[in-house]
């Protein structure tokens, strides 16, 4: 690896590499919105983009924003760098958040602006959007500022 290289690797993180399946999300992250496919025929949230729905197996699915409050569902803290970009943020802390539209609907992330020493399971979370290198926008969670009380069930299942 020559110096320049070196440089780079160290100054910018691993970029994903946007699908048809999964540009619709790329492109409302850009936009500071966070976008989930959602079942047109049976309304169920699908996260990770796939093809079809995994509750009715309807390929009829479109993006929809959603709100980008959530729990923390579980967490860890990294100890190793996996990438030269993540050698001088280590330890970081890698999450799991329960979005609020739907039981289940989770997604891996990083909880920023939150001391160590108080992220917690359970712990509510907001969506927020940062630059973390030259054209990457990533959605992060902070922790709640609205102080409204967050449940993973929706309005249907009440």
């Amino acid at each position: 690896m020559t110096m320049t290289e070196r440089a780079t690797a160290l100054n910018t993180p691993p970029v994903p590499v946007p699908t048809a399946l999964t540009e619709f999300f790329w492109e409302g992250v850009r936009s500071g919105e966070l976008r989930i496919l959602r079942c047109q025929a049976c309304r169920y949230f699908v996260h990770y983009p796939r093809p079809l729905c995994n509750k009715c197996g309807s390929t009829d699915l479109a993006p929809e924003q959603v709100s980008g409050r959530a729990v923390v569902y579980s967490y860890t803290w990294a100890a190793q760098a996996f990438h030269p970009y993540f050698v001088d943020r280590v330890p970081y802390n890698i999450a799991v958040v329960e979005l609020v539209e739907q039981p289940g609907l989770r997604m891996t992330t990083n909880v920023v602006d939150c001391p160590p020493q108080t992220l917690r399971t359970g712990m509510a979370v907001e969506v927020v959007f940062r630059q973390v290198g030259p054209d990457l926008v990533l959605p992060l969670f902070q922790p709640d500022t609205t102080g409204e009380p967050v449940s993973t069930q929706n309005e249907e299942e009440r």
